[in-house]
């Protein structure tokens, strides 16, 4: 149940305040995110993937990686529960 529901919270957030995903999206014509896929998209991927604690817990590590100075690229969710 807790899955479902931060799952609906991400959807909300890509929706709505989203710079990659959501209605101001047309204020970053080249999008803001650094990587691919955007911060959002992985942490629900790693929600669904590893379940709720440690899927937030990976998706909070990748968005810690996240600054001006991080090397960009393509950067999947991994199938390791390490």
């Amino acid at each position: 149940m807790l899955k479902k529901i931060a799952l609906f919270l991400i959807k909300i957030y890509q929706m709505t305040l989203s710079p990659d995903h959501g209605i101001v999206k047309y204020l970053f014509p080249n999008g803001s995110c650094i990587y691919k896929p955007t911060c959002s998209e992985y942490t629900y991927e790693a929600i669904e993937k590893f379940g709720i604690l440690r899927g937030t817990w990976i998706g909070a590590k990748r968005i810690g990686r996240c600054h001006p100075w991080a090397t960009p690229g393509i950067d999947p969710v991994s199938d390791k529960k390490s």
